[in-house]
């Protein structure tokens, strides 16, 4: 994996067909470049703190937003002042460089207190 470009500059690509699941030391390595991020059960996360419900469905609207440009779609879960985003590759049934790009522009985006 090149992991010198910064990941907010890639973008997503089809994982069906022959691409393997990052192993332990790929994704230790990209859990190092999405501040925030852990790793849990299989999938990287991240949860957000929001002032008021408002601003919590802006950044999920955003998040949303995001996965349809990417193609790349996550779990996302949110209440009141709060949200919960987890990426995976579902076509591979683990992690690929596509969550971590995903997790780095969601790391960009406005709003979270």
């Amino acid at each position: 994996m090149d992991w010198t470009n910064p990941l907010t500059e890639k973008r997503c690509r089809p994982c069906e067909g022959g691409v393997a699941p990052f192993k332990d030391e790929e994704i230790r390595i990209g859990l190092s470049l999405v501040p925030g991020w852990a790793l849990a059960g299989g999938k990287i996360e991240r949860k957000f703190g929001f002032r008021d419900y408002d601003q919590t469905l802006e950044f999920v609207n955003a998040v949303a937003d995001l996965a349809k440009q990417e193609d790349h779609h996550p779990e996302i879960s949110f209440g009141y002042k709060a949200c919960t985003v987890r990426y995976w590759t579902h076509a591979i049934v683990g992690l690929s460089e596509n969550d971590f790009i995903c997790a780095a522009k969601v790391n960009q985006m406005p709003g979270p207190v």
